[in-house]
Parts: C-alpha cells; sequence; structure tokens
C-alpha cells in the first residue's frame, strides 16, 4: 500500500513532533509512509533510515518563486505526487489547498485535519483528536529516533567520549534572539557540573553570527578543554554523538527535540517559546524564567533563566 503524510510545518522541532504519528499510520497499514515535507525540516539527516518512512519528498514552497507556490505549483506538486500512485494521504492540517492538489493527483482516500481550522490549533492535541478519529488510535506523544549500534560506537571512538566522564550535550542555539540564553548563564551551569562531576561538553549551534558569539564565549573560558563544538558538522553526524550522552541542556532548539528522541534526559531551557515545546516529551525537563508561571511567546525571559535551577535539575537526573 502507498500512503504519504503530510507535514508542511518548518523547522527540525515539529517534525521530530509528528513522528509518532507517522509511526502510528505505519503500523496501522503496516506500511511504510511516504513523507512531504520542506526542505529546513533536514528530515533526510535523521529519519533516512527510518524504518517506518519510505520516502521523504520536499515541499519547495520557500518563496513566490519557488517551484510549489501560487497556482502554478499547486499543479507541479500534484503532478509530481500523481507518478507515486498514493493510495492514501494524511494532512496534518486544514488547508484547503492541499485537499485538492491530492484530488487532482488521483489519491482515493484522503484524510485531514477540519478545514479552515488552523487558527489556535493545538500542535500536538490537534494531531492527537485527527489520529483518533481516522484511525482509533490513541497516540502518546514520546517521539523516537533510533540509531545504528555501530554509529554510537565509532562516534565514541572518535571523540574519545569515555563511560567514567558525565558527557554533556549543551543546545546553546537557537531560532531567534530572545530564545538563546547568554553564555554566561551556561559557563555558571558549567562551573557547578564541573566541582561534582568529570564532565565533557560538546557544544551544539548553529552558523548564526550571535550564536557563534555564544560559542565563542564558551571555548575561551576556563572550561575550552573541556568542550568539542558540533557547529561544523552535519546533523547527522551529530545524533551518535548525542547518543553518548547522559544528559543534554538546551534551548528550546533542534538539539533539544532530537536529543530528547533520541532518549538523552533533556533540560530544555524556555524563554520566549510556548511551554509545549520543552514538555511534550516524557524526557523533557522544562526549566523556565524565575518569576513565571509558565511561558510563551513574548515572556522576553532569558535573562531570568537561572543556573541553579538548571544544576539541580541536573543533579537529580544523574541520581
Amino acid at each position: 500500500m502507498k500512503i504519504l503524510a503530510i507535514q508542511n510545518r518548518m523547522g527540525i522541532g515539529d517534525m521530530v513532533i509528528f513522528l509518532p504519528f507517522i509511526e502510528a499510520i505505519s503500523k496501522k497499514f503496516n506500511s511504510k509512509v511516504s513523507i512531504l515535507v520542506k526542505e529546513n525540516s533536514k528530515a533526510s539527516e535523521y529519519l533516512e533510515k527510518n524504518k517506518y518512512i519510505e520516502k521523504i519528498l520536499i515541499l519547495e514552497r520557500n518563496n513566490k518563486n519557488s517551484h510549489h507556490d501560487g497556482i502554478i505549483g499547486s499543479f507541479n506538486l500534484a503532478n509530481e505526487l500523481k507518478k507515486h500512485n498514493f493510495e492514501k494521504v494524511f494532512i496534518f492540517n486544514s488547508s484547503l489547498r492541499f485537499l485538492l492538489i491530492c484530488k487532482i493527483a488521483g489519491i482515493k482516500e484522503i484524510f485531514q485535519y477540519q478545514l479552515f481550522q488552523k487558527k489556535q490549533q493545538h500542535l500536538i492535541k490537534t494531531a492527537q483528536r485527527f489520529i483518533k478519529k481516522e484511525l482509533d488510535l490513541d497516540i502518546d506523544s514520546n517521539p523516537i529516533i533510533e540509531l545504528e549500534s555501530s554509529l554510537i560506537e565509532n562516534a565514541k571512538k572518535k571523540y574519545n567520549i569515555k563511560l567514567n566522564q558525565v558527557n554533556i550535550l549543551l543546545g546553546i542555539g537557537g531560532s531567534g534572539p530572545t530564545k538563546r540564553i547568554p553564555a554566561y548563564k551556561f559557563l555558571n551551569f558549567m562551573k557547578m557540573s564541573s566541582k561534582e562531576n568529570d564532565c565533557k561538553f560538546f557544544l551544539a549551534t548553529g552558523s548564526n553570527e550571535e550564536e557563534q558569539n555564544i560559542l565563542n564565549e564558551i571555548l575561551n573560558s576556563e572550561f575550552k578543554e573541556r568542550c568539542i563544538p558540533l557547529n561544523k558538522i552535519k546533523i547527522k553526524e551529530t545524533l551518535p554523538i548525542i547518543k553518548n550522552c547522559a544528559i543534554a541542556v538546551c534551548n528550546d532548539s533542534s538539539f533539544s527535540h532530537l536529543s530528547a528522541a533520541l532518549d538523552i534526559p533533556t533540560i530544555v531551557l524556555l524563554s520566549d517559546t510556548p511551554l509545549m515545546y520543552g514538555s511534550y516529551s516524557p524526557n523533557m525537563y522544562p526549566v523556565i524564567p524565575d518569576g513565571e508561571e509558565t511561558v510563551t511567546h513574548n515572556t522576553l525571559g532569558k535573562e531570568r533563566i537561572n543556573p541553579e535551577k538548571i544544576f539541580k535539575i541536573f543533579k537529580e537526573i544523574l541520581n
């Protein structure tokens, strides 16, 4: 059976969040599922060998001149999907556009969110209700990314990862300036954790100038000999390194989602993002700004993230 799932949200985090639903569809029909996703989901870097996914198709909608934009782009996409002879499609959005594209593509069975209901949709609960309604399945929010054991062992040797050390992923990047916790907050945590443990830190970030400034401030600190930057290697190469870590401390970033999906206890620093993004997985331990009962967009709390709170959770996890 040929099945397609359309997940058109941006970014790695949202793609990871939808993995349990892709898995559920695959298991229900005993068939791998192809996915249509945006390129910035970077799905091929961490889902290439996922046992529930058949093909990763790229939705090219980045600007007005993209291959799948506009009316002509809709027909381009429909014609491309037609070549795959999909029998079923699950559309994880309320867009009339995707419904029409799938009809033009000749897909007979179309399952979709309720049309024109995009406003205030809960990212996870809406997907859970959708799968419950269409497949009568109750799905927990616990994404899983599996790796070959040989990759994990190779990374351990390459980066001299020792079991008698506490190996820590620090996800110091973030998709926006209000999400990036200042370097001195991480350094305070590193100082506290290193007093009681022999720690090694893997620094994960992007190439943005501010992210590089945070990275360099940490690399120029007293902990530079204990740090390995990961900013110059591909995401798929970081995964076995992360899997070798005992714990992760991350801003709300791609690495918080990836580390939790790799079954690593992940402390998520939420300064300006809805709490759900740092608490949906049982492997996530959210830290919110001092003085707040919850966190959302425009909380603007990065200066109120408390390193002592991070360290307290860190000790609880290790013990």
